[in-house]
């Protein structure tokens, strides 16, 4: 009798187990859009922290050069979710292809334009940008988009000023550094990078910070976000769930440690060999990590009403911008787990 119940509960242990890893099996593939820039930075450091793990999903997470390319991968059946930026869902809407963010995790777009160091004395404010030449990752991108929102803005015709595609990181820095340009839109470490060689830098606008998005956009601007098609979302609910909680857990470890804990939990080859750069580029990138998770409606509003100005066809396309996102997911973690403010 004795072997029977033993076998019994080994059995009933086995199935337990089984049970437990195949729930932790469920797989999702991520298309992150540039991994390496710290806007990005929740998504890859709840991997380093186990999130996923621990909410039962085997991520993968696919580092491609660009936002462009992991709505690509995911658009093309590649990848399952983007790990990018919100604007992506409100401009794809104006084609009317759905997109939906569940979780956002940048509160700011954290979007610098700065001033070439060889033009600090000329170019004093976005006005004196008429005629210039600018770069921006590629056009047509976020930060296309960001820099034509301010010249109208300041009373300038976008078509007035050259916009150039200069890339993220090194070669940003390098167009700036040879003055192949006379000021940029970037993003970081780039502007960190940037600041410690020319300490005088002029930055123009600072969208890594509340004072600035807010005097900008009026309200919370969204940046980094996870999204995916509406139909993805609506048929693995269980899998978006679990993302939304990972995400919320890492943003609450981001906002309870140092950003010298922090940094030691991200792959070297992200931190690089100057640490002291990386570290300082993050002190300048925390603030913009949201502490909700929660997208804010204003901030939804004001990325139609910037993609309206660069986008006759958004402008246009009468989009239900209440339909590219939705807080329910992380609504749902609130009640269940206290884990959203």
């Amino acid at each position: 009798m004795k072997n029977t119940i033993a076998r019994l509960a080994g059995a009933l242990l086995a199935l337990t187990l089984t049970t437990g890893l195949a729930a932790a099996q469920s797989k999702v593939t991520i298309a992150v859009g540039g991994g390496a820039c710290l806007c990005y930075l929740p998504t890859v450091l709840a991997k380093q922290l186990g999130e996923y793990d621990k909410a039962g999903l085997n991520v993968e997470l696919v580092d491609l050069k660009g936002g462009s390319d992991a709505l690509k991968a995911v658009l093309g059946g590649s990848a399952d979710v983007v790990s990018g930026y919100f604007d992506h869902c409100v401009n794809l809407a104006a084609k009317k292809q759905e997109l939906q963010a569940f979780v956002v995790y940048d509160r700011y777009p954290g979007l610098v334009l700065v001033v070439a160091p060889s033009h600090t004395a000329d170019i004093k404010s976005v006005k004196d940008l008429a005629g210039k030449k600018v770069g921006v990752s590629a056009p047509g991108s976020s930060t296309d988009f960001f820099l034509k929102y301010l010249l109208k803005k300041n009373g300038l015709d976008p078509a007035g000023t050259a916009v150039i595609g200069v890339g993220l990181g090194a070669t940003a820095v390098a167009a700036m550094e040879q003055g192949q340009i006379d000021a940029a839109v970037m993003l970081d470490p780039s502007v960190t990078v940037l600041q410690g060689s020319h300490p005088d830098l002029r930055i123009l606008s600072d969208t890594r910070t509340q004072k600035d998005t807010l005097e900008q956009f009026g309200g919370e601007y969204p940046g980094g976000a996870l999204y995916s098609t509406a139909a993805w979302v609506a048929g693995h609910e269980k899998e978006t769930q679990a993302l939304t909680n990972a995400m919320l857990s890492t943003l609450a470890w981001i906002h309870s440690h140092s950003p010298e804990e922090i940094m030691a939990k991200m792959p070297d080859e992200m931190v690089g060999k100057n640490k002291d750069l990386y570290l300082a580029a993050l002190k300048n990138t925390i603030p913009m990590f949201s502490e909700t998770g929660k997208m804010d409606p204003k901030g939804a509003d004001a990325v139609l009403a910037v993609f309206s100005v660069g986008s006759p066809e958004v402008a246009n396309a009468k989009i239900d911008v209440s339909k590219t996102f939705t807080n329910r997911f992380v609504d749902q973690a609130k009640k269940t787990t206290g884990s959203a403010k």
